[in-house]
């Protein structure tokens, strides 16, 4: 017994390989149809398609299996409560039921609204000379105010940090204006295409009317619609929290803290509506407790994405600031004890007889290092960065369960 180990792939086009996976230790594989349009089915052909490659090569070396989808998309339609909503919901469901019949039986999905994670630059140094994300406060109300010129932006800024931003941006050179604007328009993990800034300002524009109260209504409307259809099936869907956790460019966030959580898992009480419990999100917040999270929401957790993150400026405990991705067993995370509590919650499965009692788990994000630097990767899924936090990860948990006897 112990968490299922898995890596992200992004697909054939991914530079980091299904063998590369295999060897660093996984059993499991992450990925989805990024090469299908948000919003359309995700037919069974296609599907099994994906199956095919990831065991083609099963026969001759340690299985791989597809474990994960991450992610099938929610369209905004949904989100906003738009025109194509009821279309988009009943695609949703035929999707989760093809990926059934293919017997795959968790599904991530997120609900942040117009962009996925956010930060502000890919290759920040560390201290070893390795490169990671980093997510810096100022940096981003530079982009919002100056670049973008969002109509109303002052109001998400306090004055000291809109007068820095804007002294700063007036001595920045044309290709440093180019390289932040391009990380912060960056689309979706797995494609390397970018919004343009009229583009995404539009796509801001439409949630106009839309502030926490509705995104948190659309939301629970959206699982209460879905969830039935994957209990139905036997698929566990799990959303994944906000990256930054808290409030961007204007738009709501809804599942950024403990009592955001809660609320939702209140909302739709079937189990299938569950919970990818991302350390590295849910760590920037120092109000949310991790462990504890664990301890209280642990039949929910169907997904774990293990990483850290270290905040450079803590600010008022409601508004962190800047953080970037530390080594997996540094940063701001308590990684022994989120990953005891998830031991002892597989411990609780296996006792109440259960039958799957071990949890997927990935070791998330990942610095750019040794040849890795080298080579060009998605941000923050290059693979020996991602090797080193499994090796840790893996280590700290077979520790633990030496420990505890189980």
């Amino acid at each position: 017994m112990g968490m299922v180990q898995t890596m992200r792939w992004f697909g054939p086009n991914d530079p980091v390989s299904l063998m590369d996976i295999r060897q660093a230790g996984c059993t499991g594989v992450v990925t989805a149809l990024h090469q299908i349009p948000v919003g359309e089915v995700w037919s069974v052909a296609a599907i099994r398609e994906r199956i095919a490659l990831v065991e083609a090569d099963n026969a001759r070396y340690t299985p791989l299996h597809w474990a994960v989808v991450e992610s099938l998309p929610v369209h905004e339609d949904i989100k906003k409560q738009g025109p194509g909503r009821d279309r988009f919901i009943e695609n949703y469901k035929t999707s989760i039921r093809n990926l059934a019949a293919c017997g795959i039986r968790t599904v991530c999905y997120n609900f942040m609204p117009v962009l996925d994670w956010s930060r502000t630059n890919l290759h920040y140094e560390m201290p070893d000379g390795s490169r990671g994300l980093r997510f810096v406060w100022e940096d981003f109300a530079l982009f919002d105010l100056c670049i973008l010129r969002r109509p109303g932006a002052e109001a998400a800024y306090e004055p000291e940090v809109i007068e820095s931003a804007r002294a700063r941006y007036a001595q920045l050179s044309a290709e440093a204006i180019a390289e932040l604007t391009s990380v912060v328009l960056l689309g979706l993990p797995g494609s390397e295409e970018a919004f343009s800034l009229e583009t995404f300002q539009g796509l801001l524009d439409g949630y106009a009317a839309i502030g926490d109260a509705e995104l948190r209504q659309n939301l629970y409307a959206f699982i209460a619609e879905v969830a039935p259809v994957a209990a139905e099936v036997g698929v566990n869907l799990c959303i994944h929290p906000d990256d930054p956790p808290f409030p961007l460019l204007g738009l709501p966030r809804v599942v950024s803290t403990e009592s955001d959580l809660a609320q939702l898992m209140e909302a739709c009480p079937l189990r299938a509506n569950g919970i990818t419990f991302c350390t590295g999100s849910l760590g920037v917040r120092p109000d949310n407790d991790l462990p504890g999270m664990v301890q209280r929401w642990g039949d929910r957790i169907h997904f774990i994405h293990l990483r850290t993150t270290k905040r450079e400026n803590e600010g008022p405990p409601t508004r962190p600031r800047d953080f970037h991705e530390a080594d997996h067993l540094a940063g701001d995370v308590d990684m022994y004890a989120v990953v005891k509590a998830l031991v002892l919650e597989e411990q609780r499965r296996a006792e109440a007889g259960l039958g799957e009692t071990s949890i997927p788990m990935r070791p998330d994000h990942g610095h750019q290092m040794l040849d890795d630097l080298n080579k060009k990767t998605y941000p923050g899924y290059s693979a020996i960065g991602r090797l080193r936090g499994l090796a840790e990860l893996r280590g700290l948990e077979l520790g633990i369960r030496r420990g505890l006897g189980v």
